[in-house]
């Protein structure tokens, strides 16, 4: 493979990567236009606080995870993540979790955020580009000998 491929091989590879994760955004909405299975985050109030505190942790400020179902009387989510008043959190791995609505503030939805994706696909591109024309990835093909030393070449170095 040549240099050049290899090259167009990394770039293209941490293009794709980039585009495919993706950068993301909670966006406000209301809460009656979530569907099942979409990404969510709900802020706790303070009757959630009290009420949430002895099973989730004190002081919760926004639950984060998948919503499984939603009814009048709650919503059941998939914990992926608890943030707290402090600016801590905590990961979770999708333990179910009803929250009544009382306990929900503001409702969010997680959405792709094409802007912030398509910067951070520009920079590893522009960031891989900078490394092939600096040449700081060594190439070479390994099976091709190195040329030998014009006539007359002294070398200094360790005998073999």
């Amino acid at each position: 493979m040549s240099r050049r491929t290899r090259c167009l091989t990394v770039v293209g590879l941490v293009t794709g990567t980039l585009l495919s994760t993706g950068c993301y955004t909670l966006q406000p909405v209301g809460g009656a236009s979530l569907a099942p299975n979409d990404r969510v985050a709900f802020d706790v109030t303070d009757a959630g606080r009290v009420a949430l505190g002895g099973t989730m942790g004190a002081s919760i400020a926004q639950i984060e995870g998948r919503l499984l179902q939603q009814s009048a009387d709650g919503l059941v989510v998939a914990v992926s993540s608890v943030s707290f008043l402090n600016g801590g959190s905590q990961a979770w791995s999708g333990e179910n979790v009803t929250l009544k609505p009382e306990y929900v503030g503001v409702s969010y939805e997680r959405r792709l955020s094409k802007s912030r994706t398509l910067a951070a696909a520009a920079v590893g591109v522009g960031a891989v580009a900078f490394i092939v024309t600096r040449s700081l990835i060594t190439g070479g093909d390994p099976e091709t000998p190195p040329a030998p030393p014009p006539e007359g070449t002294t070398y200094r170095g360790p005998r073999p």
